[in-house]
């Protein structure tokens, strides 16, 4: 499927953000984001979509996420600075509403140990689910650190009750290689999510937190 954005326009786009993010220094870090129009979609009738894509670049690297662990892997969290919680951590909770809200508050992911994820629902009740936050699995085969890159760098798309929706797909400290990589893959698989790909978008725009909304499409 091609893309009906130019390289052109991408970079044009991604040099006009971060431009503008340089002239007016903020005092943290400006996500960027990619925010779309739809057109010819009926939220009410047509299948709403979602899906995840792992884009090149992790677009929010101070994302916290936390690890639900057993033994062998709360050590290994532990080794690599990773904020952790053992089962006994979590019946601590007692399945408690607020303190689950709480803690579905405090980190954007979790981790869990492929042996605990199964005991998750029983020991905090559907608190983490509730809140979009059920954990990713996690086999000892793999190393908690890239897993954890994973979902840093796994952005999602959720088709709700209006046309419009943005994803963050990185940051103004990246370089514009980065960003555009990053906006190329986001763009093309939302696409791909579409009923009528192309023509059901209307609109495609870059914006970093405070700048100025750049049309892409």
């Amino acid at each position: 499927m091609t893309s009906k954005v130019t390289r052109e326009t991408l970079y044009e786009c991604v040099n006009a953000v971060l431009q503008g993010s340089k002239t007016k220094k903020r005092r943290f870090r400006e996500s960027v984001e990619l925010q779309i129009g739809l057109k010819n979609y009926d939220p009410q009738k047509d299948k709403r979509f979602s899906g995840t894509v792992k884009l090149k670049h992790i677009p929010k690297p101070k994302m916290k996420v936390c690890i639900l662990g057993d033994q062998m892997h709360i050590d290994e969290a532990k080794e690599n600075n990773l904020p952790c919680m053992s089962a006994d951590d979590l019946k601590k909770l007692n399945k408690d509403k607020k303190l689950v809200k709480k803690l579905a508050k405090k980190y954007d992911a979790f981790i869990a140990s492929d042996a605990l994820i199964k005991q998750i629902p029983r020991l905090v009740g559907p608190g983490l689910n509730k809140a979009g936050k059920f954990p990713t699995m996690c086999t000892h085969s793999e190393k908690l650190c890239d897993k954890v890159d994973e979902i840093k760098a796994t952005i999602k798309f959720q088709m709700k009750k209006v046309l419009c929706l943005s994803v963050c797909i990185g940051h103004v400290t990246m370089g514009p290689d980065e960003l555009v990589q990053n906006i190329y893959l986001a763009m093309n698989f939302l696409v791909s999510l579409l009923k009528k790909h192309w023509q059901n978008v209307r609109s495609l725009h870059l914006k970093s937190t405070m700048g100025k909304p750049q049309q892409l499409y």
